[in-house]
């Protein structure tokens, strides 16, 4: 009986023991928060809300000229004759045109920017969580960000080709 004890003793401390190497290779990071706080990220929207003051100033520039063109336009309207007024209308929508192309390459090209400077930060980010986990022993690093619980990063064994054995096909 008392070696049955003592086996039990050994057994259920084993199990325990597993347990807590199991819930080691397993954490949770918010990459969300990470991605904010990084001094890159910062930088970068420091240089797009520079970049995006620079569009506004330039488009609203634009918009002032064209807006004091149509004032005088208007008030220059009743003494042009028919054709002129046509073309000045004319006019007035090639440079509506224009302002509109101007905020949709700006919003474009910020977009693009933001892709292009964003995708090295995440790289960097991705591969300080790969290396962290692989020096603590983490197996899996799920995202805690926005309660998604997505896979991060995974080195376990993938057991897919093993249950289709099991099941037979």
């Amino acid at each position: 009986m008392k070696q049955f004890k003592t086996l039990l003793l050994v057994a259920i401390f084993t199990i325990g023991l597993g347990g807590v190497a199991n819930a080691q290779k397993t954490a949770h990071i918010n990459t969300d928060l990470l991605i904010s706080q990084m001094p890159e990220t910062k930088s970068l929207q420091a240089e797009l809300a520079k970049l995006s003051k620079t569009y506004k100033d330039d488009i609203e520039a634009m918009a002032k000229k064209l807006e004091a063109k149509i004032k005088k336009y208007e008030a220059e309207g009743k003494t042009q004759t028919l054709e002129v007024n046509q073309q000045r209308a004319q006019e007035v929508q090639q440079e509506r045109a224009r302002i509109y192309q101007a905020e949709q390459s700006a919003t474009q090209e910020m977009q693009t920017k933001y892709q292009d400077k964003l995708n090295p930060i995440l790289e960097k980010a991705q591969k300080a969580i790969q290396d962290v986990a692989a020096d603590k022993g983490i197996v899996y690093v799920l995202d805690a960000a926005n309660g998604k619980g997505l896979i991060v990063y995974k080195t376990g064994d993938d057991i897919l080709a093993a249950v289709k054995a099991k099941l037979g096909f």
